[in-house]
């Protein structure tokens, strides 16, 4: 198998096809570079240079250059716009036509994407993580990324990931991922206190004291439940005989605190993320904190991909710095 001197790269009259013939469509498209070959027959597929450019996972700007290389090397338009659709011309349907019959034939392989399994902290990935992620997806269409939810102590033990967040107490490995990590890294300490709608609570009538609570609806997440940090607050909640609801579904509770004038424990960080919340401080003598803790897999640390959610991880988290300062 031959490479070209300049770029290393596989070139399509490696596997010369018989079909090639005089016509520089044909001639061009026996020898062209497979990147460049790849990048016309996806953005032709998409429709959409911009969605082409996320499925390759490369920035839009080279796309276009390629491309544009291309057009002025065959001296022919392969792309129209119609409207706001994008099209291929003439040319670019038999150019189109010409490089997939080469392609059935030398049966080029699919590049893999490796999989990679983030298990990351319900909480977490709802309030904190879940914007970076998506604008991850939108930047990079082919990657393969499994996004595992957290949701209590048992499910951390019963993980295996390549990178985990999770929530915890001080030490980190009381409890922490069952299988071989790097040495955790604590990412931030947040601080719960008690949070209403604001446009269920005025000034004067919010509560100021435990007792004042007995006038207000209580909401209580599952599994805080068994978090010994937030034993004042579920003590509060465990002795009620009305106007209590209890919850598996974290979204859940917070829609309720939204809307259905309940106090619940939130972090303190939850009115920077919804600005129609307000936190209760005071309520209660001491603080009651949790920290959030990250490790690798031991087996993956080194991985390219694996190193680049980490990255988007701590960047998420050093951007938001001010939510978890005091």
């Amino acid at each position: 198998m031959s490479f070209t001197e300049s770029t290393g790269r596989q070139r399509v009259d490696d596997y010369r096809s018989p079909m090639a013939g005089t016509d520089p469509l044909v001639a061009l498209a026996a020898g062209l570079d497979t990147e460049v070959a790849q990048y016309f027959l996806v953005s032709a597929r998409c429709g959409c240079f911009m969605q082409a450019a996320r499925s390759l996972n490369v920035r839009p700007t080279i796309l276009r250059k390629h491309l544009a290389q291309l057009e002025e090397q065959l001296q022919r338009t392969l792309f129209r716009f119609q409207g706001s659709a994008l099209t291929l011309s003439r040319d670019g349907q038999l150019f189109h036509a010409q490089l997939v019959a080469l392609a059935h034939e030398r049966k080029l392989p699919v590049i893999e994407q490796p999989l990679i399994r983030l298990a990351v902290a319900d909480t977490i990935v709802h309030d904190i993580l879940g914007r970076d992620l998506v604008s991850l997806l939108r930047r990079n269409a082919s990657v393969r990324l499994e996004i595992i939810s957290l949701d209590s102590d048992l499910s951390l033990q019963a993980v295996s990931a390549d990178v985990v967040v999770w929530l915890g107490g001080a030490e980190a490995m009381a409890p922490g991922p069952s299988f071989a990590v790097s040495e955790p890294q604590c990412l931030a300490q947040l601080d719960y206190l008690p949070h209403i709608a604001k446009r269920y609570s005025r000034v004067t009538a919010r509560p100021a004291s435990l007792d004042d609570l007995a006038d207000f609806l209580l909401v209580q997440w599952h599994y805080e439940r068994q978090v010994e940090h937030f034993r004042p607050w579920n003590d509060i909640v465990d002795q009620r005989l009305a106007g209590v609801v209890q919850l598996h579904s974290y979204a859940l509770m917070l829609e309720m605190i939204r809307c259905s004038a309940c106090i619940g424990l939130l972090p303190g960080y939850m009115s920077r993320f919804d600005r129609g919340l307000i936190a209760l401080p005071g309520l209660f003598d001491g603080p009651m904190q949790r920290q959030v803790w990250m490790a690798v897999s031991s087996q993956s640390k080194d991985d390219a991909q694996v190193q680049m959610i980490v990255e988007l991880i701590h960047n998420t988290f050093s951007e938001r710095r001010e939510w978890f300062e005091g």
